[in-house]
């Protein structure tokens, strides 16, 4: 999962990028990166690390234009180490393309093929983000053809050739050079994107952002979603062109944006996230009257800070008592999106720390957004028993989670999921709990229905098994499962040329 941003606005946008990066920070830690364009010419930065870290005064100065896009990855394609698949990407045919992308695409494999051996471009790094910005600058090479000059309709047009070769989950955001941002969303909206604006001194200025937290902070205000499959192009002038560029679009966002991934004080596709939460809680509520006796349970807790909203309904809903008492350090990661096992399980006693008090002698429902792999649940339980609780229970506010996702989070293979092969029993005796209890599907998909009856479906496969692209099959989650880099290591050519970014140094830099 990433976040990307991109701003035409009448003033330099160096300073919007970088605290609407900061705004997004929660979509990715792994690395950040800038492109504002000045006329022709594009200015970048970006590295690995946090946005706090890879921007400094000397390099924000250098990004010069009222025009630019912003990248926070996270990676769940390509080398999650290597600093050259920081984005945003930089193609120089036709015209000068920079891109930023959100999700994950399902035929990298075939595209790369495509377009180094047949069309002859290149590719540098492993990353499927770089393939689709191929992919774009072809589509545009073939609109333009032996004209010099880019019409409107030769975008909409590349657009659209696009939607046709690629599958999976993208939201994208482009420059290009001298004409002005484009931004578009794959056919079935599995990755958010959103667009907002703001009027001032009788000019206006628009954002297109991964979510739409992003806009209050810059004063901006929420226009509406970016449709499935739609395109929409802010010339450098400012004017603002949309058209629908899929055959069969759909509206099925990714329900595990609603439960963890978004910020709660976002809105995606017309549901407020917060909302979704705190109604998970209701229906959560309901499974475990079905599931626990409501005697054995003294308390109820959230592993913060997802689950806050969900554990506070929860505990209205059963008339319980509801405290804090883990706390979390907020200077160490999201352990979910670090890379690796071991510095995830590292990461997890750093970053909560239990009061002793509120669980002494008491018997604890926990409840978290999901359990996925398990190490943090595990984890949790066991700070939980060595702070004094007698009984520990674990309440998820997503369901079990059986199978990869393909789609941009980063849990690819089933042999890595706890609750693969094991019953919610079986769950609860590997983390250490004395019961476990998982919200129904059902359940979650009908508590966003009622936010946004115009929603037709979701991707929902990481629950049931279900890719909604049409194009994964045994094989493929097989193939993942044998190696989880073979979609990423199997088509990389290697470069001659070694490809670097800015590296961030602490002497004499201003703060």
């Amino acid at each position: 999962m990433c976040g990307v941003l991109g701003i035409v606005a009448h003033e330099p946008v160096n300073q919007l990028l970088y605290d609407g990066l900061q705004m997004l920070q929660h979509r990715g830690q792994d690395a950040a990166g800038i492109v504002t364009a000045e006329g022709t010419m594009f200015h970048m930065h970006k590295g690995r690390g946090m946005v706090r870290d890879v921007f400094r005064t000397r390099n924000m100065r250098e990004l010069i234009g009222n025009v630019g896009i912003a990248h926070v990855r996270y990676p769940t394609a390509g080398n999650a180490n290597c600093s050259a698949e920081a984005q945003p990407f930089y193609v120089n045919s036709p015209f000068g393309i920079v891109l930023a992308h959100n999700g994950n695409l399902t035929n990298t494999e075939e595209l790369f093929k495509n377009v180094c051996f047949t069309e002859l471009r290149h590719v540098n790094t492993r990353s499927d983000s770089e393939v689709l910005l191929n992919v774009l600058a072809r589509e545009l090479e073939n609109q333009v053809g032996n004209r010099t000059a880019l019409a409107l309709s030769d975008i909409f047009a590349a657009v659209a050739a696009l939607h046709k070769r690629v599958h999976g989950a993208y939201g994208v955001v482009a420059l290009i050079a001298g004409y002005g941002l484009l931004a578009f969303r794959d056919p079935l909206g599995i990755r958010p994107l959103c667009l907002g604006k703001r009027e001032e001194n009788g000019h206006t200025d628009y954002v297109v952002a991964s979510e739409s937290v992003v806009f209050p902070s810059l004063d901006y205000e929420l226009v509406r979603d970016v449709a499935p499959g739609e395109a929409i192009f802010i010339s450098n002038e400012g004017q603002l062109f949309s058209q629908q560029c899929a055959q069969e679009p759909h509206l099925m966002p990714c329900l595990f944006e609603y439960v963890y991934f978004a910020r709660p004080d976002s809105v995606i596709d017309g549901v407020s996230v917060y909302q979704a939460r705190l109604n998970m809680g209701v229906t959560l509520a309901e499974k475990v009257k079905r599931t626990l006796d409501l005697a054995d349970i003294d308390v109820i807790m959230p592993v913060p800070d997802t689950s806050r909203p969900s554990a506070m309904e929860l505990a209205l809903h059963l008339n319980k008592p509801y405290r804090e008492g883990l706390f979390k350090n907020r200077y160490i990661g999201r352990t979910f999106i670090m890379p690796g096992q071991a510095v995830r399980k590292k990461s997890v006693r750093q970053k909560l720390n239990p009061m002793n008090y509120e669980f002494s002698g008491k018997k604890v429902l926990l409840v978290d957004d999901s359990i996925v792999r398990g190490t943090t649940s595990r984890e949790i339980v066991d700070m939980v028993r060595e702070a004094g609780a007698i009984k520990v229970y674990f309440a998820s506010a997503a369901p079990a989670v059986l199978f990869p996702n393909v789609y941009g989070i980063d849990m690819p293979t089933r042999e890595e999921l706890i609750s693969y092969r094991r019953n919610a029993e079986q769950v609860a005796a590997e983390i250490g709990a004395d019961g476990v209890v998982f919200q129904d599907l059902d359940d979650l998909k009908e508590v966003v229905l009622k936010l946004n009856p115009q929603i037709e479906g979701f991707d929902s496969s990481c629950f049931d098994g279900r890719y909604i692209t049409g194009d994964v099959d045994e094989a493929y989650l097989q193939h993942l499962s044998e190696n989880k880099n073979a979609l990423a290591t199997s088509f990389v050519v290697p470069s001659l040329i070694e490809h670097s970014v800015s590296v961030q140094e602490d002497e004499d830099e201003e703060e």
